[in-house]
């Protein structure tokens, strides 16, 4: 069964359409980027996914149910989101962690956020620094360890290398990978770094202008894709 099931949705941004009626499966346990030029729609679909927005029409199930028949609360517990731009509260690293588990109805003790800071690769070390003062890759890694503190079935990524510089945005997919790979963890990562998606994810959505133009498995798409639109987005950016 596919973790998300999108059928007929459509999404609009001040009555303009941004998605037109996609019907997509997003498979579970997978590394799945989404891909297509700038206004694709791919952070408007993403956005979907935890309820940050409703569609104006159409469905979405998770898991085999209908994503609106979800507690927003519980389904956010389940699906966590990390932002294109790491917003850190005031305060340490540990401030930080602690007031996600509450959010997230859990039990914020040193043990609980040592793991979350380990499983984003940092050491305990930076449970005492300031958050707003770590590099824009320690706020992105301390903005994973926040979203693993309500022990997550599912990450949302929306473009979390973008503002990084390459050496920096490869050793972050290494840890978003292997949380894929270790934990079974899956990952659904809007990226404009096609080497990304191409290295690292198992499935690969493309997207243009609101509709999605081919989907499929990484290597296959990438190596020969079917629509001319798809080949000629994915030569462009090489």
């Amino acid at each position: 069964m596919p973790l998300f099931e999108l059928h007929d949705v459509r999404q609009e941004r001040g009555g303009v359409a941004v998605l037109h009626d996609i019907s997509l499966d997003i498979p579970a346990q997978q590394l799945v980027s989404l891909i297509g030029p700038s206004g694709a729609g791919k952070s408007s679909l993403i956005r979907l996914l935890n309820r940050l927005d409703d569609p104006a029409s159409g469905t979405i199930t998770y898991d085999g149910k209908a994503l609106a028949g979800y507690d927003v609360r519980e389904l956010r517990r389940q699906v966590g989101f990390v932002f294109q731009s790491p917003a850190m509260f005031a305060g340490t690293v540990a401030e930080n962690l602690r007031i996600a588990a509450t959010l997230a109805g859990r039990t914020a003790t040193d043990a609980t956020l040592t793991a979350s800071l380990d499983a984003a690769e940092l050491d305990a070390s930076f449970l005492t620094r300031e958050a707003r003062r770590l590099s824009g890759g320690e706020q992105q890694r301390v903005s994973i360890a926040r979203a693993l503190t309500s022990e997550p079935r599912v990450l949302l990524l929306d473009e979390p290398t973008s503002a990084l510089d390459p050496e920096v945005a490869e050793r972050f997919m290494h840890t978003v990978s292997r949380l894929n790979r270790e934990r079974g963890l899956s990952i659904v990562m809007v990226t404009h770094r096609l080497a990304e998606a191409r290295a690292f994810s198992d499935y690969t959505v493309m997207l243009e202008a609101g509709r999605v133009v081919e989907s499929g498995a990484s290597a296959g798409l990438f190596a020969s894709p079917r629509e001319p639109r798809t080949r000629e987005y994915v030569r462009s950016a090489q």
